[in-house]
């Protein structure tokens, strides 16, 4: 029966719990959820700098035309200028809120992150890497 080789620097004295492994994939998962939100942040935030440019297009024009053609879904529609311009800052709004919820959310997830990361290096010290490349 072969040995398998240990790491080098990693203690055989150290092994894993059956907590110490529902930590490392809590940490694993709450990762993974990080990125997650990171990438809905920065498509909300784009999406909010579109209609901001919308807006400052619409304004634009709003002397030159009575109605503006805006988009609802995959149809566009004649609007007043005015009400096209309310439309615009009630999806702003939204947005800014939805964005506000994410931030939340992460600021959430990094608490969690840092609290296991500091029981996890506590427990496994330089045997564990923790960190994101």
């Amino acid at each position: 029966m072969a040995v398998p080789k240990t790491v080098k620097g990693f203690d055989d004295e150290t092994h894993v719990s059956f907590e110490d492994q529902q930590k490392i994939n809590l940490f694993a998962k709450k990762n993974l959820h990080l990125m997650d939100l990171r990438e809905e942040m920065a498509a909300k935030e784009k999406e909010l700098q579109n209609l901001e440019d919308a807006g400052d297009d619409l304004m634009l024009v709003e002397d030159e035309m009575d109605y503006v053609p805006y988009q609802i879904g995959g149809v566009f529609v004649l609007l007043g200028s005015e009400e096209a311009q309310g439309t615009l800052d009630g999806k702003k709004e939204a947005i800014k809120a939805e964005l506000e919820r994410l931030k939340d959310k992460t600021e959430e997830v990094k608490k969690t992150l840092a609290q296991l990361k500091v029981q996890l290096y506590a427990r496994f010290g330089d045997n564990i890497n923790l960190e994101s490349e």
